[in-house]
C-alpha cells in the first residue's frame, strides 16, 4: 500500500470518528489540493453547517463533500426541486447535472441569490435534493471565451478528475528529503521588461512562476533549456503558478505541455480565461505574420484543462512542503501576488508579479499584508528615480482635454491599448465623462479583443474595485453596457465606414503598436492632422509605440499576402497621457515595500530595464536598510 493510500485510510477513519455514527462515508480521495469526501448522507452535512468546518480544522485540509452517486435522485426530479429553492430573481439560465460527482452546476445572472446569506441557499438545495451545487455567473455580455472554456471543461470532466486525483497524490506524498534550502533561479525579465519566468526550488519541489514572451523581440524567450528549468525535462516541474494573463507572463505556458509537462497551473479563474483568450490570439497573430507559432491550439486547451483556479486569500497546499496563497495585485483582472510558505515555517517568498499599489477605477490596490515574507521578488517597471506618474485625476483631466479638442476640430481620437486592463479603465473614464457632459457624446469603437476581454470582466465582477462591483451588483447600472460602446466586428469594411464618418473615439489593440488592428487604424487615420494618436500605456523599448513616442513619423506598414511593405507618413497629433498604467510608479513601488509589516529581509528587483532595476534596488537599500539585488538572468539565489 502506498503512503498516500495509507494516509487516506487514516483520514477516513478520523472522519468516521468525528461525524455522527449513523452518517456513512463511502470514499475519501484527493482531487488536486482538496480532500473530497463521498457520503450516503449529504443532507446531514447540509443541515449541520459546522460539520465540514470542524473536519477541515481537525484535518487541516480543504474539504469538499459530495453525495455518493447511489443515493442521488434523478436529474429530471432534482431539477424542479432546485428551481423551487432558488429565488426567481436569481435569473437561472442553466442547470447541468453531473451524476459521477453528484454536482449540479447552476448558471445564474445573480449568483449571490443562489448562494444565499452565508451559503444558506446552497445548503437548502443539498438538504432538498442531495445534490452538491456549484454556482457560476451568466456573463452580462456574451463571452465566447467563457462559454468555450466552460464547455471544454464540461467535455473533459472525466479526464480532468483523473488529472486532479494524480495531482492530489503528488501534493500529499511523503517528503523524501531531510535537507532544508530554498533557491530562486531567474530565467527572464531581469534588467528587462518581458519574458517573466522564475524557478522556485526546494529539496522536494520545483515550481515555475510565469512563462512569458518579450514584446518587440520575437526570438527572446525565457531560458527554459537550463538544468534548473526544463533541462532535466518538463516533467521534473511539480507546479506552475501564473500571476496574470498578460503575454509577457503567460504566452509560453502552453509550450510547457508540448515539452511534456503534465502538472497543475495555479492561478485565478479570470486569469485562466484570459490566458486562453490571449494565447490563442498570440497564435493567430503569429500565423498572420508568417511566423511559425511555438505551439498549437491543442496545447492551450491542455493548459486550461490542467488549471486549478484559486481565490484570493485561500491557503493551498501545492506540494508536500509548499503552501501557496494568491492576493490581489491591482494590475489587471485576476492578477495576483503569489505568496509561498515553505516547509514548517522554514521560509516565505512573495512574487509581486505586476502590481498597482493604489486603487484605480477598476481595481482595489495591491495587497501587501502577509504574516511573513523573508524574500520579495519585486517588479520594477517604473523603478527609475524619475519614474513618477501623473496623478490619476490629472491624467483623466488631460485625456478628456485631448479628446474634447480633437472632437471639436472634427477629428478622431485613436487610443492604442492593451485589450485587458487599460481598455476597461479608459472605458470607465469615457462613460462617466459623457454621462456628466464633460466630453461630447460620440461613438466609442472597440477593436481587436477589447470587447471580448470586457465581457470577461463582466463575468467576474467580484474581482473589480468595491465601488464598481457594488454598482454592477446592486444598482443594475453596468457601465460597460453603455450605449456609446460599439464592438467593431465587421473587419476592414466597418473600419473604413468609421473612418469616413464623423468624430469618434477608437480604442484598439495592440497596445504597443506591434501588429493587430491598430495598424489598420494608422493607415486610415495616420495622415489626418485633425486626429490624435493618444498613448495611455507603457511602451517597451524596441516597439513601434516607443519609436513613435520618440519622434518617428515614418511608419512601416505591411501590405500583407507577401506584397511587401510601404511607409506611411504620420501627420496626426501624438499625445502621451501618463497615469493610466497598470503598474505602480516609483512612489507606489516604494510604498508597497514601506507599508509591509514586517518588511522582507531581501528584495530582488526585476521586470524593469537595467537602470530602473538598479536605481530601485539602490533606493530600497538606502531607504529601508535591507539587502537588495538587481539580478541578471540566469542567476540563482540560495536562502536558508
Amino acid at each position: 500500500m502506498s503512503s498516500v493510500e495509507q494516509q487516506l485510510e487514516e483520514i477516513e477513519a478520523t472522519i468516521e470518528q468525528e461525524v455522527p455514527s449513523d452518517v456513512q462515508i463511502t470514499e475519501v480521495r484527493y482531487e488536486g489540493p482538496e480532500l473530497v469526501v463521498y457520503t450516503r448522507d449529504p443532507k446531514r452535512f447540509a443541515r449541520d453547517g459546522d460539520l465540514v468546518r470542524q473536519l477541515a480544522s481537525k484535518l487541516r485540509k480543504r474539504i469538499t463533500v459530495r453525495p455518493d452517486p447511489a443515493v442521488l435522485s434523478k436529474p429530471e426530479e432534482a431539477r424542479q426541486q432546485v428551481l423551487d429553492v432558488i429565488p426567481d430573481d436569481a435569473g437561472v439560465t442553466d442547470l447541468d447535472f453531473h451524476v459521477d460527482t453528484g454536482e449540479v452546476v447552476i448558471e445564474a445572472e445573480k449568483p449571490g441569490m443562489v448562494i444565499g446569506r452565508h451559503g444558506a441557499t446552497l445548503r437548502e438545495i443539498t438538504q432538498e435534493t442531495g445534490w452538491t451545487p456549484e454556482v457560476v455567473r451568466t456573463p452580462p455580455i456574451e463571452s465566447s471565451t467563457v462559454k468555450n472554456v466552460r464547455n471544454f471543461l464540461k467535455q473533459e470532466r472525466e479526464e480532468r478528475r483523473d488529472i486532479l486525483e494524480r495531482i492530489g497524490r503528488q501534493i500529499h506524498r511523503e517528503e523524501m528529503s531531510d535537507d532544508e534550502w530554498v533557491r530562486i533561479t531567474t530565467l527572464g525579465c531581469c534588467r528587462e521588461v518581458g519574458r517573466a519566468a522564475f524557478i522556485l526550488s526546494t529539496p522536494e519541489t520545483r515550481v515555475l512562476i510565469d512563462c512569458g514572451d518579450k514584446p518587440g523581440a520575437e526570438d527572446e524567450v525565457p531560458y527554459l533549456q537550463v538544468p534548473e528549468a526544463l533541462g532535466s525535462g518538463a516533467s521534473s516541474l511539480d507546479a506552475v503558478v501564473l500571476t496574470h494573463a498578460h503575454l509577457d507572463h503567460s504566452a509560453l505556458i502552453p509550450l510547457l505541455f508540448k515539452y511534456g509537462y503534465d502538472g497543475p497551473i495555479y492561478t485565478t479563474e479570470p486569469t485562466r480565461d484570459l490566458m486562453g483568450l490571449l494565447t490563442l490570439d498570440y497564435l493567430d497573430v503569429a500565423a498572420k505574420e508568417g511566423r511559425t507559432p511555438p505551439y498549437d491550439s491543442e496545447m492551450v486547451r491542455e493548459a486550461i484543462k490542467h488549471t486549478i483556479p484559486l481565490e484570493y486569500g485561500d491557503v493551498t497546499d501545492i506540494s508536500p512542503d509548499i503552501k501557496l496563497t494568491l492576493h490581489n495585485a491591482g494590475h489587471i483582472l485576476g492578477s495576483a501576488v503569489a505568496h509561498f510558505h515553505i516547509g514548517d515555517g522554514l521560509y516565505n517568498v512573495a512574487f509581486s508579479g505586476d502590481i498597482h499599489y493604489d486603487d484605480t477605477r477598476l481595481f482595489n490596490g495591491a495587497v501587501n499584508d502577509f504574516p511573513r515574507v523573508e524574500t520579495l521578488v519585486m517588479e520594477s517597471t517604473y523603478g527609475g528615480r524619475n519614474d513618477y506618474q501623473t496623478d490619476q485625476k490629472d491624467s483623466e483631466r488631460k485625456l478628456k482635454h485631448t479628446i474634447k479638442n480633437t472632437l471639436d476640430r472634427g477629428g478622431k481620437v485613436l487610443i492604442p491599448a492593451f485589450a485587458v486592463g487599460r481598455s476597461q479603465e479608459i472605458m470607465l473614464v469615457l462613460e462617466e465623462a459623457m454621462r456628466e457632459g464633460e466630453i461630447p457624446e460620440v461613438p466609442v469603437h472597440l477593436d481587436g479583443m477589447i470587447w471580448e476581454a470586457t465581457a470577461i470582466h463582466t463575468t467576474y465582477p467580484e474581482y473589480l474595485r468595491d465601488e464598481l462591483r457594488e454598482r454592477i451588483f446592486h444598482e443594475d447600472s453596468n457601465p460597460f453596457l453603455s450605449d456609446q460602446f460599439n464592438h467593431i466586428d465587421g473587419g476592414e469594411e466597418e473600419r473604413q465606414d468609421v473612418a469616413d464618418e464623423g468624430p469618434s473615439i477608437i480604442i484598439s489593440t495592440s497596445g504597443m503598436l506591434e501588429g493587430g488592428p491598430i495598424m489598420s487604424w494608422l493607415e486610415h487615420l495616420g495622415t489626418d492632422p485633425d486626429s490624435t494618436l493618444t498613448f495611455v500605456g507603457y511602451q517597451a523599448q524596441g516597439t513601434l509605440g516607443r519609436r513613435i513616442q520618440n519622434g518617428w513619423d515614418e511608419i512601416p506598414i505591411d501590405n500583407g499576402a507577401g506584397r511587401g511593405r510601404e511607409t506611411l507618413t504620420l501627420k496626426m497629433d501624438t499625445e502621451v497621457v501618463d497615469g493610466f498604467s497598470g503598474h505602480a510608479d516609483r512612489q507606489g513601488l516604494e510604498n508597497f515595500v514601506r507599508t509591509m509589516n514586517p518588511r522582507p529581509e531581501k528584495v530582488l528587483c526585476v521586470h524593469g530595464d537595467e537602470s530602473s532595476t538598479q536605481e530601485f534596488s539602490s533606493a530600497l537599500y538606502h531607504e529601508f536598510n535591507m539587502r537588495t539585488f538587481a539580478p541578471k538572468n540566469l542567476e540563482t539565489f540560495r536562502f536558508v
